[in-house]
């Protein structure tokens, strides 16, 4: 019997895989959304805080955490009354965040429901409160933090110290007086670093006697506020510890002698410019610049040529202070020096003498490879009010690195006055204020309109929260806010025809 033929099977498709399902917004990960928090923040304007407000009840505490931080940088105080209720959130990180947002972004109203966080049973929640409290409140908040002063964590006593400092009202100095015997000596040093911060003369004799604390971090603390407090009865105390051995805390002693002014200094300065050791001839010759004096002059010019490249950075700036005429040679010589410390203390000299025949050199340190040469530079040719500069410190302004600033110290370089909170941009515009006609040159103004229009806008609310003009080297000198308000009331005057 025949057989029939077999159809042919069908053919199989391919079964389909199911679409992916689009995870919508709501469903973020939870990392994904703490991103997000972050970013508005970091848009430094937010015109809706609702996201960052309903972020505050999330029941992830990671979520709710990034939420207050986030309120923490924008500093809204739209925001105080929510994150006053957030306070009593069970996790105490959520806390800790929320109490450290509250200040920056605090209101009179919400006083009370930050000082209650300094009984919480968390360390770091009240230590984060007594931070805050230093903005929320200031003065009002006094009596909570002076009791907060005997808290059980060194921490919060820290905080506590830290935030009254900062307060500076007669009354929280008060509040700093039992701090000074403190058993850690961290809260002591900062006791003491609290005390001179509103210059109290009358607080001299609690600062002095702390010369005499047990720890060399205190001691130097003291030594630091006496010098800023210009306390002549702490001389014999600060020579007596700069005679030691140890040599730990006579950095902040050279310094304070200097700013002290007493003439019975020298000597032992002079001796100290000789030391061994590097960091104390810094120190010894930079406080000799302040005292000044024929020695002091003398023992900066012999610096000059020191092995160490941060000793003739500060011989180049104590000459500034204390120089003449004659160092015009010796100062140039510096600007070929091979560290750029040298070179930028030479070129603030130079400017500080107000040696024109040096500005043709000094224009050339324009171009130095490093920023704080180039800071240096534009100061003094502003100091020196060097015309023949005009050109290219307009052409720095319209095409340089405008926001840049010096690099941040090294350890070795604080005690230097560096400038590394000081940007090319501010010198520049300051620098070409001082021209003779700068701020009203055209061109000066052209190019100030056209640098303020490369600016993000952070920058512009730097330049509109800036005083107005000070008179500086007994003449006004224009700030940034000032000139900019004079370039664009020209160009609206010139608009309008």
């Amino acid at each position: 019997m025949a057989q029939r033929a077999r159809r042919p099977a069908p053919e199989r498709r391919p079964a389909r895989r199911p679409a992916a399902r689009r995870t919508p917004p709501t469903e973020l990960r939870p990392s994904e959304r703490a991103a997000e928090l972050r970013a508005t923040a970091r848009r430094g304007r937010v015109d809706d805080l609702t996201p960052l407000l309903v972020a505050l009840s999330d029941p992830v505490a990671g979520i709710r955490q990034t939420a207050a931080v986030a309120l923490g940088l924008l500093a809204d105080p739209r925001a105080a009354t929510t994150l006053a209720a957030a306070l009593s959130d069970p996790d105490p990180a959520v806390r800790a965040a929320v109490a450290e947002a509250l200040g920056p972004a605090g209101r009179p109203d919400t006083r009370q429901a930050l000082e209650a966080m300094l009984d919480d049973p968390e360390p770091e929640v009240r230590r984060k409160t007594a931070d805050a409290l230093g903005a929320a409140a200031p003065s009002d908040s006094v009596p909570a933090l002076t009791r907060a002063a005997v808290d059980p964590d060194a921490g919060v006593r820290l905080a506590v110290a830290r935030t009254l400092g900062r307060i500076g009202t007669e009354a929280a100095h008060a509040g700093l007086g039992p701090l000074l015997a403190d058993p850690s000596d961290r809260v002591r040093r900062e006791a003491v670093l609290g005390l001179g911060r509103a210059g109290r003369p009358e607080v001299r004799g609690l600062v002095r006697a702390m010369l005499h604390d047990p720890s060399r971090r205190v001691r130097a603390a003291a030594a630091v506020i006496c010098g800023r407090l210009h306390d002549d009865e702490a001389v014999p105390r600060l020579l007596e510890i700069l005679a030691q051995p140890e040599t730990w805390e006579k950095p902040s002693v050279m310094v304070a002698l200097g700013r002290i002014g007493d003439p019975t200094a020298v000597a032992p300065l002079v001796d100290a410019s000789r030391s061994p050791q590097h960091w104390l001839r810094v120190c010894a010759v930079h406080a000799l610049g302040e005292l000044g004096g024929d020695d002091a002059r003398a023992t900066a010019r012999e610096r000059l040529a020191d092995p160490a490249w941060p000793v003739r950075g500060a011989a180049a700036v104590a000459l500034g202070a204390v120089g003449s005429p004659d160092d015009l040679t010796r100062l140039l010589d510096r600007l070929e020096d091979e560290h750029p410390w040298p070179r930028r203390g030479a070129t603030y000299a130079l400017g500080q003498l107000g040696l024109e025949a040096a500005a043709p050199r000094i224009r050339e340190e324009l171009a130095d490879p490093a920023p704080e040469v180039r800071l240096a530079a534009v100061w003094a040719l502003g100091r020196l009010g060097d015309d023949g500069a005009r050109e290219e410190l307009v052409r720095l302004l319209r095409t340089g690195p405008c926001l840049e600033s010096a690099p941040v110290p090294t350890d070795e370089e604080d005690l230097l006055r560096s400038d590394a909170e000081s940007r090319l941009f501010d010198a520049i515009v300051q620098a070409l204020g001082r021209l003779p006609h700068g701020a009203d040159d055209p061109v000066v103004q052209s190019a100030l309109l056209a640098a303020r229009a490369r600016l993000p806008d952070e920058e512009l609310d730097r330049l509109a929260r800036l005083p107005l003009p000070e008179l500086v080297e007994d003449r006004p000198a224009p700030t940034l806010r000032t000139l900019f308000e004079s370039a664009i009331a020209t160009t609206f005057e010139d608009d309008g025809g």
